[in-house]
């Protein structure tokens, strides 16, 4: 027995995954998973997309009568990646959609991003001069940095709508936030369609 299995799910005797999966999406009402940017000046970015999607964030824990927590009111679930570049999150999205389900993914990328500050070329090159490794094939060379903004959050948008472990039935989004405003401006919007929930 491992020092923590009481405190997971599967290691206790009467577990029923069906039953845990059940219990999970009741207990978190997930709606909006979030990709974003783990630099410090983005962090207010589920705010301003709970606002705009008229969700909850960071909302409530829920304690249970011997104040252990056991459940929240958020609607968002965020996923901070460099640059806020989803191919780091596609399991993130597979794993929340099968514990809680989501209706729709959101994509920011922000102003002023460290991830404009190199291109893929010189972050393949500076790690082969100063690490002597090749990393050139680890990564689609598209999913690197951002160049563009709004070429980086189609090409997110699109790799997510067609990666196997994405829900058919969520919208998908991509917005560009300015840090210096706070204001999110839509690049894209695919909208699911209705058929496929059925």
């Amino acid at each position: 027995m491992g020092r923590f299995d009481r405190y997971s799910f599967s290691a206790n005797s009467s577990f029923d995954e069906a039953e845990t999966r059940r219990a999970f999406s009741r207990a978190v009402p997930l709606k909006t998973l979030v990709i974003y940017c783990y630099d410090p000046r983005a962090a207010e970015i589920p705010d301003a997309v709970a606002k705009l999607f008229d969700e909850v964030f960071p909302g409530q824990i829920v304690l249970d009568s011997l104040g252990n927590r056991v459940a929240s009111s958020t609607t968002i679930f965020p996923v901070i990646v460099a640059g806020g570049r989803a191919v780091d999150a596609l399991r993130s999205i597979t794993v929340a959609q099968h514990l809680f389900g989501v209706q729709n993914i959101v994509v920011v990328h922000h102003s002023h991003c460290g991830a404009t500050t190199f291109t893929a070329d010189g972050i393949i090159k500076a790690y082969k001069h100063e690490h002597n490794i090749d990393i050139s094939n680890l990564y689609e060379i598209d999913s690197i940095c951002i160049e563009d903004y709004e070429t980086s959050l189609k090409w997110d948008t699109a790799m997510i709508r067609s990666h196997p472990g994405t829900p058919k039935h969520v919208n998908i989004f991509g917005y560009f936030y300015d840090i210096d405003t706070g204001a999110l401006t839509e690049v894209v919007a695919d909208q699911a369609e209705a058929v496929q929930r059925a």
